[in-house]
């Protein structure tokens, strides 16, 4: 973690995700979330409900990036052990925490929902850990270190995030631009190498996709510097006259 643009890491928690019952709609939302706030997300792992797993990825993302975000796994039923995992890979207790308590009951309350031992599951949460507050269904997520535990739920761990936002530190933002190109990436490839290199702090990506029957290419080049970004996507624009007369894949 030695750059000082902040990095992050997405840890999806949950053997429905792995088995295919459950689609994944966190991921790319997480993704597009950080890079507004200018934070590198760099790595994204799927683990089972395994607590050694859990654990083990826990612990070496943890101590690679800024920060680390965890989606599943701290709800009612007996597969629900992110809390534990966390827990244990910290190195510290759980227990019922007083305030989430508190928030559950009135919820129930309100709702005339009976309070049992499988939902108050959702209120253990690790020694020392701050709660991430949930204003769609109230069970909080909770924070500790550098590791933000939130619902699988999408529209629960969208509020989540909401809650989360103000306690990051971002770095300059990430700026894109797309060039679209009627051109095939075998076409293209080694003069993008050329041009990356020349435009320091650049990154160009190439997304091929066909188009009437013709391979074309969709160029994005993204930098923190907008002079800089541009320049590349000026002569990455240009490269069609450049390369008038060259074949297709």
């Amino acid at each position: 973690m030695t750059s000082s643009i902040p990095t992050a890491a997405v840890l999806l928690i949950g053997d429905e995700i792995l088995s295919g019952r459950t689609k994944d709609a966190n991921l790319g939302y997480i993704a597009d979330y950080l890079t507004v706030l200018g934070i590198d997300l760099k790595e994204a792992r799927v683990v089972s409900d395994e607590q050694a797993d859990i654990v083990a990825a826990l612990n070496g993302l943890r101590a690679r990036y800024t920060y680390v975000f965890t989606t599943g796994g701290i709800g009612p039923t007996h597969d629900d052990i992110t809390a534990d995992c966390v827990a244990a890979a910290f190195g510290v207790g759980i227990d019922h925490h007083p305030e989430a308590v508190k928030i559950l009951r009135a919820h129930w309350a309100r709702r005339d929902i009976e309070e049992n031992e499988a939902r108050m599951r959702m209120a253990r949460i690790p020694d020392t850990a701050e709660l991430i507050l949930n204003s769609v269904s109230q069970a909080p997520g909770f924070n500790i270190g550098n590791v933000f535990v939130m619902a699988g739920v999408p529209k629960i761990m969208q509020a989540m995030l909401d809650e989360v936002a103000p306690k990051l530190t971002g770095g300059a933002k990430m700026l894109s631009r797309t060039v679209p190109l009627d051109l095939g990436e075998g076409d293209v490839a080694k003069r993008l190498k050329e041009i990356q290199l020349a435009h320091g702090g650049v990154m160009i990506g190439s997304y091929p996709f066909e188009r009437e029957g013709r391979f074309a290419t969709n160029i994005v080049v993204r930098s923190r510097d907008e002079a800089a970004m541009n320049a590349a996507a000026d002569e990455v624009a240009a490269l069609p006259v450049e390369l008038a007369g060259g074949t297709s894949d």
